[in-house]
């Protein structure tokens, strides 16, 4: 939508060649109309666009004192602290705030921001990365457009814009560096063989890290054949799950391989695999030898969570056998066994920001960037890998 102002009902009852009295009794659905004056009014609403709103006085002043606020989950720690920083900035602002979840379904969050739209939220923040497609991208532009023209805004909040042209305010952190650095770190203790554990190809925050992964290996002279990506996607069970087929397979696939978790233990692989290595992405060598592992990068916390007790549950230790590190630096990440090496990322400033940002200066948001910064937090749960091991020696099972 490229209009500049809200679709009025006027311009509905012109384009079904009816009365507004009866686009009104149509779209109230309290009086009968003939079934086909109610198709041609709903089918012009739909083409121009226009947003039945049962709160239209609340619009006159452009909208409601609202924010919502669109997430995954909000039994993710991440997300729950994002909400809460949207959540502090717009009640200290005196605007109110609704969550809603999306499973991450980048069809149900689409379906959220039109809900909002009706609603007459002035903001709609999507929080995390998405795996995107064409028709995702298409819509969020056509969703962050038509909210600019109601003097509404969409604000992407950790993820980038899926076109640099669209009227949306970006706030995120920088997830490519964070990966770098926390790769870094295993690397100048000495690991070399480095397993990313929580890739979901398509996603922009994982693959923003994996690229980080990757970066910082060439960084350290190491070719692209040494990169292991596991696509295991979010999440504690999955964390465990993936790890603990790593450890049955006594290692990740060597270099051109690939397999998923669950096939890794049997030397074969499947077009749509879940290791990925950098050398021959969707390609598989089912006969080479398997490479064994020192170092585990999890996606995010709950990921490195899972993998904790998976290594656990096989009888070895973190950080003397092997080394895990984290990404989100969530409140529980200190209390893991052993605490959790990860990168911080401002989760709650990410929220505020979001808020702040938007409110304080609405004409100029749109298109704005705004990127914030990630730092590794060193606990307990790395060290140098074994001796004999440096170069990916046998895993200890």
């Amino acid at each position: 939508m490229t209009s500049k102002g809200r679709v009025t009902i006027r311009e509905v009852a012109e384009r079904a060649g009816v009365s507004m009295a009866t686009v009104s009794r149509v779209l109230s659905g309290n009086h009968p109309v003939p079934a086909s004056t109610r198709a041609r009014v709903l089918r012009a609403a739909r083409d121009l666009d226009y947003v039945a709103n049962a709160h239209a006085r609340a619009l006159v002043g452009g909208g409601r004192k609202m924010v919502a606020v669109v997430l995954r989950q909000v039994t993710s720690p991440f997300y729950a602290q994002v909400a809460e920083g949207v959540e502090a900035e717009a009640a200290a602002r005196g605007w109110l705030c609704l969550v809603g979840t999306t499973g991450g379904d980048p069809g149900r969050e689409l379906e959220f921001v039109q809900l909002m739209r009706e609603e007459g939220a002035r903001l709609v923040i999507l929080v995390g990365g998405v795996v995107e497609d064409d028709a995702y991208r298409e819509r969020v532009a056509h969703y962050a457009q038509a909210l600019a023209s109601t003097s509404a805004r969409l604000v992407l909040c950790g993820r980038p814009a899926p076109d640099p042209d669209i009227p949306a305010l970006v706030v995120e952190f920088d997830n490519e560096a964070g990966a770098r650095a926390i790769t870094g770190h295993l690397l100048s203790a000495g690991h070399r063989r480095i397993v990313f554990l929580g890739g979901l190809p398509g996603n922009t925050a994982l693959d923003a890290r994996v690229a980080g992964y990757r970066a910082a290996l060439a960084e350290h002279g190491l070719g692209p054949e040494a990169a292991h990506v596991v696509d295991c996607g979010l999440g504690r069970a999955a964390g465990h799950r993936a790890m603990t087929e790593l450890l049955k397979a006594g290692g990740v696939p060597g270099p051109g391989d690939t397999a998923t978790p669950e096939t890794a233990t049997s030397g074969t692989a499947t077009p749509d695999t879940a290791t990925r290595d950098a050398a021959n992405p969707g390609t598989a060598t089912p006969d080479a030898a398997p490479a064994r592992f020192t170092a585990v990068f999890a996606g995010d916390d709950m990921v490195a969570a899972g993998a904790l007790r998976a290594i656990a549950d096989a009888g070895l230790r973190v950080p003397q056998d092997i080394s895990v590190v984290g990404y989100n630096d969530i409140p529980l990440a200190e209390d893991f066994n052993p605490p959790l090496t990860t990168v911080r990322t401002p989760a709650e400033e990410l929220g505020r920001a979001a808020v702040r940002i938007a409110l304080r200066d609405p004409e100029h948001a749109a298109g704005a960037h705004h990127l914030l910064g990630t730092h590794i937090v060193v606990r307990d749960s790395v060290q140098p890998p074994p001796p004999g091991r440096e170069d990916g020696g046998s895993t200890p099972v």
